[in-house]
């Protein structure tokens, strides 16, 4: 089994809203993501979403943009983005998913031999202090961060790949250690993919936690093609 990762499909069959508008390297969105996945999934892959799926604000719309998604090839995990405001209570929304596609909810999934956790996170210290309110959301992240390292610690095997997703990215330059980086130091997954960031080249992301792969998986910055993490030798 192999595992890809992308983020911010930004779907928006229902709730229109050209990407265009936040710059070129948008044209040809989301055409280009579902071409570019045929090309690189294939049926028994497994595929990481983390966050920022569709601009719907309400469930049955929302699964109006999943449905075309969940016509792609390979099993997907879901993650809450900033914009996915249609995400209701966990046992709602698996109730609403379609076959091959699972949800990571302040817990974990284990798809053969990957087992994944991760939250969404929030904004981080790094050139400009926080206010009292994203200190405490960040907080709040940081605690359900250690809920899903938790869940996935009761899900591992022997053997297991232990991977994380967050939309957010784990810290922001000049990267100082922050809640989350101190639960992801203590997690030591194998590796991270986050999202969020647009127009940002891969190249000046971050790109490790404490020496833990992180991997900018945003769906502008891969030009839609969703990127090889890892083969599992499944």
């Amino acid at each position: 089994m192999r595992v890809f990762a992308i983020a911010d499909l930004h779907l928006a069959y229902v709730t229109p809203k050209p990407m265009t508008v936040f710059g070129p390297q948008w044209a040809g969105h989301p055409e280009a993501i579902y071409e570019r996945w045929h090309e690189t999934v294939r049926p028994g892959d497994l595929v990481l979403l983390p966050g920022d799926l569709s601009w719907a604000m309400r469930l049955p719309d929302a699964m109006t943009d999943l449905g075309k998604v969940a016509e792609l090839p390979g099993t997907k995990i879901l993650l809450r983005g900033n914009h996915d405001y249609w995400w209701p209570t966990p046992s709602k929304l698996r109730a609403a998913l379609p076959p091959g596609m699972l949800a990571v909810h302040n817990d974990a999934v284990r798809v053969g031999n990957v087992v994944v956790c991760g939250t969404r996170g929030w904004t981080t210290p790094g050139y400009q202090a926080l206010n009292d309110e994203d200190t405490r959301l960040l907080s709040r992240e940081a605690q359900r961060l250690t809920l899903s390292v938790e869940a996935a610690g009761r899900l591992r095997q022997p053997g297991d790949h232990f991977l994380m997703m967050l939309h957010y990215p784990p810290a922001s330059a000049p990267y100082p250690p922050n809640p989350l980086t101190d639960v992801i130091e203590a997690a030591r997954p194998e590796l991270i993919a986050y999202g969020h960031l647009h127009g940002v080249p891969v190249e000046k992301s971050m790109r490790h936690v404490g020496g833990i792969p992180a991997h900018l998986v945003a769906a502008d910055g891969l030009k839609f093609t969703p990127k090889l993490l890892l083969e599992t030798g499944d």
